[in-house]
């Protein structure tokens, strides 16, 4: 089945796990990963010739690269090795389904495509995940692992990732989270891989800091440390300092206990305090890494913000006399055009590198799109041809479509340009043939970030990664830590390696959140399918997937009104606490209830969450206590509460369960009947065991109400799915003669 590949001694040791076993891979950029997934789709489809092979990647553009990788090696017809994206309809992608072989899907679409059961993951022999270290958290590849382990009866998983992560807990999710077996991993140094791997020569230049930027640093730098000793006196910092990531772990415990309930003086002034802190850090790590005019660039936003901002944290800082001082020799200096080293530095790197191959292929990364447009600014000084490469997102008008990065790097593989100035967007994945050099224009604490830069040269030839980096900041702090991550993510690999190896059986697994199906089981799980309607919109919600997990079947669809319609007679509308309270601010959760309450015969508002409702905005209590006997008392619609998305789902499955019962199909309307035709269709629909299809098939065959009511038990029997019983029902309802109680 292969063409056009000779896979490596390594490849075939790999494979050979894989074949048996649910296996991560983890193998250094450049050295085959996709390459492993073709050989062991082939032997797949070899042992199960009537199944699918599905791959996802985070990204159009990787996952067009593996339609073109398996279009090529493997001898399958191209039209059988199909690609699932967003720009492709839900509707088409039904249909290429049924005929594909092989699908190459981005993950957040197919997870779509599963709730609305357009597919079937029971065809599918092998699941492969491209850039595995996603599986963590909420990310989609999590629950689409889940669904497939539970549905498909040849399962087998295929993960595959450079960088897993570089701590011991990071890596475990990732493996329980896609029901890893087995490890398998290969660093440049093992003897099997060594003869492929391309050298690659690693140069830190490094500048000095200049003078002329100490002066703002003094300031920023004491300005923070004021907010962290406010703080610090109120009783909630305990070190002056602490670091970005302490600073968020903070900021979050002071969230919580805001909305546990608890808030005084003391614990909000100190939130706002550590915001202000923070937002100080950002502004130290873009004077000490990226130069004035980035800072200058933030500084405008800022006061721009603190115009039109509601929140405190900004408009405290510009009132702060060593913020406005550091903002006044900010714009002095942006006005004398000061350049940060390292611009001159790059710029020196590049002419060289140009000069020595006029056709050299050169990656810039940078953190910041401010920086990356001053860098673009700068080598256009130099007459070099280049172009800059962001993600999707606008920013200053600037923002590129997966459509429109897929034609930047194909221009840059042939080259059209010479140097590719990107921001993360182009770290992950993306095999650009022949790079000739990667340049760091600052190093990145993450091991995994770190890793993938490094990753887009040496793939075929000798590569070079120079990384600049300014002495006495925190520059350095963010080369020592991404250095001592690798090492000891590698070192974790190793250890989980031997794990997995001495109790493959015995294989911790993650923590169940179907504790609720044992209670749940008894209103469901014997019955016939209950149904739940729910807005499109809510597809990505923790509830939808709780529901099919219980065994609810669920479609999504633009609802005008409502999050999930359970019956056709109940819509419920579902509120997380914040957005309950947001919409009393705002005005609008009048405006809703009242579309609900108008929309179906019975409405219910659902709010979710454990927070105390009274304290996670500045509204009075008695507004939020007026609103809700509002609700209930001159829109008649109930109030129910729920903890989280298990518990809302629990609710929804219990409620769409008593409102279909086991005789009535569920009906999917998500309004009223308004017109002659909907009410006709209600009524007869309301008759016993006469659903909606039913009554629209009736109400065709004798063309009125009337003309229903009065037909015979044989001419009701003559009409395909009205048995003997149901026309004895019917006929006895229209003639039995109606007695006061």
């Amino acid at each position: 089945m292969l063409r056009n590949f000779t896979p490596r001694l390594y490849q075939q040791t790999i494979l050979g796990t894989a074949a048996r076993h649910n296996t991560l891979v983890v193998l250094p950029t450049g050295l085959g990963k996709t390459a492993i997934a073709f050989l062991l789709t082939a032997q797949r489809l070899h042992n199960y010739p009537n199944s699918k092979i599905l791959m996802l990647a985070p990204t159009k553009p990787l996952c067009e690269q593996h339609l073109e990788s398996f279009r090529e090696h493997l001898e399958i017809p191209p039209e059988k090795v199909v690609l699932f994206t967003g720009s492709v309809s839900p509707e088409k992608r039904a249909l290429l389904w049924k005929d594909a072989q092989i699908i190459i899907s981005t993950p957040q679409g197919l997870e779509n495509d599963i709730i609305n059961s357009r597919i079937n993951l029971k065809e599918v022999s092998l699941l492969i995940f491209d850039e595995a270290h996603h599986a963590t958290g909420e990310y989609a590849y999590v629950w689409i692992a889940n669904q497939y382990d539970k549905t498909s009866s040849s399962a087998r998983i295929l993960a595959l990732t450079a960088s897993p992560g570089s701590d011991m807990e990071t890596v475990k999710e990732v493996t329980t989270n896609l029901k890893i077996e087995k490890v398998e991993v290969r660093t440049e140094k093992d003897a099997d891989v060594k003869p492929y791997v391309q050298t690659t020569h690693k140069n830190w230049v490094e500048v000095e800091f200049p003078q002329e930027l100490r002066q703002i640093q003094l300031l920023l730098k004491d300005c923070r440390k004021s907010k962290l000793i406010e703080a610090q006196h109120l009783g909630y910092c305990s070190d002056l300092e602490m670091s970005k990531g302490s600073l968020l772990a903070l900021q979050l415990e002071l969230h919580t206990k805001i909305s546990s309930g608890f808030r005084d003086f003391e614990l909000l002034r100190s939130l706002s305090l550590i915001a202000e802190a923070m937002k100080v850090d950002h502004a130290l790590e873009l004077l000490e890494t990226q130069g004035i005019k980035p800072l200058h660039s933030y500084f405008k936003r800022m006061q721009q913000d603190a115009l039109t901002s509601k929140v405190k944290a900004v408009q405290n800082l510009m009132q702060d006399e060593l913020f406005k001082s550091s903002l006044h020799f900010t714009e002095e200096l942006a006005k004398q055009d000061v350049i940060h080293p390292k611009m001159l530095k790059m710029k020196e790197i590049l002419q060289e590198t140009i000069e020595k191959d006029c056709n050299a292929k050169i990656i810039v990364f940078t953190q910041y799109r401010d920086s990356a447009e001053e860098i673009v600014k700068n080598i256009n000084e130099l007459k070099i041809k280049n172009h800059v490469f962001v993600g999707q997102a606008k920013k200053n008008g600037l923002g590129f479509s997966q459509k429109q990065q897929k034609e930047i790097l194909d221009k840059f593989s042939v080259g059209e340009f010479n140097v590719l100035i990107a921001t993360s967007v182009a770290e992950e994945g993306l095999d650009i043939p022949k790079v000739d050099k990667v340049i760091f224009y600052e190093p990145i604490p993450s091991a995994i970030r770190s890793i993938q830069r490094r990753g887009r040269t040496g793939r075929s030839e000798e590569g070079e990664v120079t990384i600049l980096l300014t002495k006495g900041t925190r520059d350095e702090i963010y080369r020592w830590s991404a250095h001592h991550k690798e090492k000891r993510m590698y070192r974790n690999l190793d250890q989980l390696k031997k794990e997995f190896s001495l109790h493959k059986n015995d294989l911790t697994p993650a923590p169940s959140n179907n504790t609720h199906n044992n209670t749940l089981t008894k209103f469901i799980s014997s019955e016939p399918v209950v149904a739940i309607l729910a807005d499109h919109r809510e597809k990505n919600n923790r509830v939808v997937k709780e529901l099919i997990d219980v065994g609810i079947s669920v479609k999504t669809a633009q609802l005008t009104t409502a999050d999930y319609v359970v019956s056709g007679k109940v819509g419920v509308e579902l509120k997380k606490v914040p957005d309950f309270v947001a919409s009393i601010i705002d005005g609008r959760i009048l405006d809703q209830v009242r579309d609900l309450k108008n929309s179906f015969q019975k409405a219910v508002l659902v709010i979710e969450g454990e927070e105390d409702i009274y304290t996670v905005r500045n509204v009075h209590a008695n507004a939020i206590r007026g609103m809700l006997a509002s609700i209930v008392l001159d829109f008649h619609v109930p109030v129910l509460y729920t903890k989280n998305p298990q518990d809302t789902a629990a609710l929804l499955a219990v409620m769409a369960k008593r409102e279909q019962g086991k005789e009535i199909d569920f009906s999917l309307h998500s309004l009223k009947p308004k017109s002659i035709r909907e009410q006709q269709e209600f009524v007869v629909a309301a008759f016993p065991s006469i659903g909606t299809q039913t009554a629209k098939l009736l109400l065709e065959h004798f063309g009125s109400i009337k003309n229903l009511v009065n037909a015979t038990e044989e001419q009701l029997t003559q009409l395909k799915g009205v048995g003997d019983k149901t026309a004895q029902q019917l006929v006895k309802m229209f003639e039995e003669e109606y007695r006061k109680k």
